[in-house]
């Protein structure tokens, strides 16, 4: 089960791919700022690629002013290729250890027998470094509640 709403974000810092090369980026970064944390299972999958592909073009309603990330267990170098090919805006993490889907509770102990993997989850961390919204859903086929997220971000305003 997810870590729960009204409790400190676990921290994290991990390797993302930035037009520079590799660059690490940790939530600290962006105290202050209200930040919406996208697990997602795999790069190249037909639900998440639709997942980013919609929140890069705002088909899930936007998101406001707060910080999208989406987190995975690929290495930076294929959420790059995938990004690319796919026109991803949203700045992609690698997991690649899944010590932050641990963090969160959300690791999925086995994808399609390939081993360990981030569920599909998101979290809404206000700017005070809370949880405000934690979802898991209940397969990896389903997308979180978009709705939800932007009800709780607008409370958060």
């Amino acid at each position: 089960m997810a870590i729960q709403t009204g409790v400190q974000a676990p921290q994290f810092s991990l390797k993302s791919m930035s037009a520079d090369g590799l660059v690490d980026v940790s939530l600290a970064d962006y105290r202050g700022k209200n930040v919406v944390l996208l697990f997602f299972p795999a790069a190249f999958t037909g639900v998440c690629t639709q997942e980013m592909c919609d929140v890069s073009q705002g088909l899930s309603g936007g998101m406001g002013d707060a910080v999208v990330l989406g987190l995975s267990g690929d290495t930076a170098f294929a959420q790059d290729a995938w990004a690319k090919q796919n026109d991803i805006k949203v700045p992609l993490l690698s997991d690649y250890s899944k010590t932050v889907a641990e963090a969160y509770d959300v690791v999925l102990p086995d994808l399609a027998g390939m081993g360990p993997a981030s569920k599909r989850a998101a979290f809404v961390i206000d700017k005070e470094g809370v949880v405000r919204y934690s979802e898991e859903t209940p397969t990896p086929l389903e997308l979180p509640n978009f709705e939800q997220i932007r009800t709780t971000l607008d409370s958060l305003s």
